[in-house]
């Protein structure tokens, strides 16, 4: 705020344009990030590939251009702090400084954010994107058939129980007489 006129004014260089910027890039950082998150909380309970790879893909390409944005906006308010005079009594400063500090690290945790997003991309038809029914590479190709059927020699299980000196074998099996 101006003491002579009595006006708020931004303090970056009196530049409406840098606060406006700022503000609004965090904003839509807040909301999107809520998204986000809400999103990767129902990420498991995407019955579709398809959705599921929109949304990483999203996720992916948000992250990477707020990062961008970031930037941008670091540098802008940089600039404009550095032209603009000192408030009278300082007042102010600290606040115009922790945006400019705040700017700076939203830059990483975005692109950080991106990375991950990327990594969960690039494991793509693994587990992410797997529906249930798909085979799994460490299955056997077909399961063995009935005992003694025609294509197998191996019977589909074991016997229950051993055969012992006391016990009938398979062979001594009657069926009942009715």
């Amino acid at each position: 705020m101006d003491m002579k006129s009595k006006k708020q004014v931004c303090l970056y260089n009196e530049d409406a344009n840098a606060c406006n910027y700022g503000v609004g890039i965090s904003v839509i950082a807040f909301l999107a990030s809520m998204a986000f998150l809400a999103g990767e909380y129902l990420f498991e309970q995407m019955s579709s590939v398809k959705t599921r790879k929109h949304f990483v893909l999203a996720d992916l390409g948000f992250s990477g251009f707020w990062a961008f944005l970031y930037f941008v906006g670091f540098c802008y308010l940089t600039n404009q702090w550095s032209n603009s005079d000192t408030p009278t009594n300082g007042i102010g400063v600290s606040n115009v400084q922790a945006a400019i500090a705040f700017s700076f690290f939203s830059i990483f945790t975005w692109a950080g954010s991106a990375f991950f997003a990327f990594q969960r991309f690039r494991q793509g038809v693994g587990a992410a994107f797997t529906t249930n029914y798909e085979t799994d590479a460490n299955m056997p190709p077909s399961y063995p058939s009935y005992p003694g059927g025609p294509e197998s020699d191996q019977p589909y299980q074991e016997p229950p129980f051993s055969t012992g000196s006391n016990q009938r074998g398979p062979a001594d099996f009657q069926a009942p007489a009715y």
